[in-house]
């Protein structure tokens, strides 16, 4: 792939991440966001809160971004998520459900070794005006 292809993502408004990676990647119609957590965007750090708050900042975080790259959480076509507790999965999916508009994009959920946060999610987004692809007519 042309280096020229991949064009970073950055957001003024979510946090700025903590190693040598962008916030997210274009490549075509699609990008990709890097793992995001209860991160402030203001001090670079997680917030206080409870399981809720973090999943609700985590989620605000990925919307910033994508709409940085002129999507937003209707665009998203694959979530990766990651629990420190596998137990709060319900709690999770009914804050997804909120958080998530309809339809649903594919998703992983997986139990991690998250430091100091409960949960972190990656996403794929989709540019709708930019992919060929079209659905059959029934």
């Amino acid at each position: 792939m042309r280096a020229d292809l991949k064009q970073p993502v950055m957001s003024s408004e979510a946090p700025a991440g903590r190693g040598p990676f962008p916030q997210a990647v274009r490549v075509g119609p699609l990008v990709f966001v890097s793992g995001q957590g209860p991160i402030s965007p203001e001090t670079n750090r997680p917030i206080d809160g409870d399981f809720a708050a973090q999943v609700c900042t985590t989620f605000a975080n990925l919307d910033k971004i994508l709409r940085a790259a002129g999507l937003s959480l209707a665009h998203v076509v694959k979530a990766t998520v990651y629990l420190a507790d596998i137990a709060q999965v319900p709690d999770f999916n009914r804050l997804y459900e909120a958080l998530m508009p309809k339809p649903y994009p594919a998703r992983t959920l997986v139990q991690a070794g998250l430091r100091g946060i409960d949960v972190e999610v990656d996403v794929i987004a989709a540019h709708p005006a930019m992919t060929a692809w079209s659905p059959p007519q029934n």
